[in-house]
């Protein structure tokens, strides 16, 4: 059925992330018969599925899809997007339709383009879990309608079988929604017949492309080659390399168990993978098996929910340097104070946070006893708010005590260097993931749309 190994070009880790031209002209002359690359992640946050939006530019993404879809033309071969627009709802799978309209038609190109949305329908949802199809993961309890009706957008993440469908239809393009970033790299192969434990495997470590080489920052992407008995993975620049630990690494990469992974359908097990250097750029990997499970898609949900605003002082006072603990909680102590003197009980739920930068503010935890005090803190001020406009108010009232509390009461007052004047910003809503769910299903295309537009036909009327 195969005429050797199937290749597959992965230009980038994310679309906008930037492809490079001659990388590219490489995978495609060593035969490549496929780009592919995911286009998104839920690593930034709910905000872009809840509002629609594309986290990388659109100048970037439109840079990126001019190399992709040129060398896809020029060779006859499909180009595959996974999690189009960042979050793969149908907004960002519409956003990104749109570039590759504009570009195909500065190209002079016809494609046949698949769009395929994996946005949910909450009635259809609502359904579903009613009839005990839908599970929670952990730490989440059992879904209720409710949840479902607070989301802005709900999207299942698919598996590889949407994809195929699409290319059997006959697309030179594939934008897909919210994908798995493996199912995305390993459907063309496992379409042409590849053995799924290798397909998938490789697919994992390509997913975010230079990322499994040696050197990280030299290219962008990487060219799979998967065959019966397992595959190889190289840099697309010829001055980087794979090495064994470079490539089983990246098991471990988004991943709690770095010899299982859990895709629809079934799980990865590389737990007797060997990774062989095959010459002096590429890696031979053999003994992956692909397990056959109960298939299901996991859901993602965004909402809106309260409202914050910020400020932000920076502190070079030895005082405060010396004991930045004490400072801490004395001034979030008065701070609170300061609230329920001014505003009272019209302030509602609200909740302040100081976010110490330069000692702790990415963990919380306090620095071991001992620890030097650094030459300067950023302070960020978070207030969170069931409005807007409380929780602008709650910075104002704050904000003699923010940029003028002493450590020492009995002291001269300090003044902090603020960055902004005015020096409240109105953040707007937080958004938050509200769903952590798979559901059932028996046929993994029954949750996803497919919309073809075929410029060829649209060409010729």
């Amino acid at each position: 059925m195969r005429d050797g190994p199937i290749k597959i070009l992965v230009p980038t880790g994310s679309l906008g992330a930037g492809a490079l031209e001659a990388e590219v002209a490489y995978g495609v002359a060593q035969g490549a018969r496929a780009i592919a690359t995911d286009a998104g992640s839920t690593d930034s946050g709910a905000a872009y599925l809840a509002l629609g939006i594309s986290k990388n530019n659109r100048g970037s993404v439109k840079r990126d899809l001019t190399i992709l879809m040129k060398a896809g033309a020029q060779a006859g071969i499909p180009l595959i997007i996974g999690t189009s627009g960042q979050a793969g709802g149908d907004r960002n799978v519409d956003w990104t339709r749109d570039i590759v309209l504009e570009v195909a038609g500065e190209l002079g190109i016809s494609p046949k383009i698949a769009l395929l949305y994996s946005e949910q329908d909450k009635a259809d949802l609502k359904a579903r879990n009613a009839a005990g199809k839908i599970r929670p993961l952990p730490p989440l309890g059992p879904l209720d309608d409710a949840t479902i009706d607070s989301c802005e957008h709900i999207v299942a993440a698919m598996g590889p079988e949407p994809y195929m469908a699409a290319l059997r239809g006959g697309a030179d393009i594939i934008l897909g929604g919210r994908t798995t970033d493996t199912a995305v790299i390993a459907c063309f192969a496992l379409l042409h017949g590849a053995p799924s434990g290798p397909s998938w495997h490789a697919a994992k470590i390509a997913e975010c492309g230079a990322q499994a080489t040696a050197v990280r920052n030299k290219g962008a992407g990487v060219l799979i080659s998967i065959g019966d008995d397992g595959f190889e993975v190289e840099p697309l620049s010829l001055d980087n390399w794979c090495d064994p630990e470079s490539v089983s690494a990246h098991m471990l990469y988004e991943n709690s168990d770095p010899f299982r992974l859990t895709e629809p359908g079934g799980v990865l097990d590389v737990t007797q993978a060997v990774y062989t250097q095959a010459d002096k750029r590429s890696v031979k990997v053999t003994g992956s098996v692909w397990e056959p499970m109960p298939y299901t898609l996991k859901l993602e949900g965004a909402a809106a929910s309260r409202f914050q605003t910020v400020m932000l002082i920076g502190i070079q006072d030895p005082d405060v340097l010396a004991d930045i603990d004490t400072f801490h909680d004395n001034l979030l102590e008065a701070l609170n104070q300061r609230v329920h003197a001014t505003i009272g009980a019209a302030a509602g739920d609200f909740h302040i946070s100081l976010r110490l930068y330069g000692w702790n503010a990415l963990s919380g935890e306090r620095p071991p006893k001992g620890t030097p005090p650094p030459r300067e803190v950023g302070v960020l001020f978070v207030a969170t708010a069931e409005t807007q406009e409380m929780a602008s108010q709650i910075a104002k009232a704050c904000n003699p005590y923010f940029f003028h509390y002493p450590l020492f009461m009995d002291r001269e007052l300090p003044s902090y260097g603020f960055a902004f004047s005015p020096a409240d910003i109105d953040r707007g809503p937080v958004f938050e993931f509200k769903l952590n769910h798979v559901v059932e299903v028996d046929d993994p295309l029954e949750l996803v749309r497919t919309v073809w537009i075929d410029l060829r036909n649209e060409e010729a009327a």
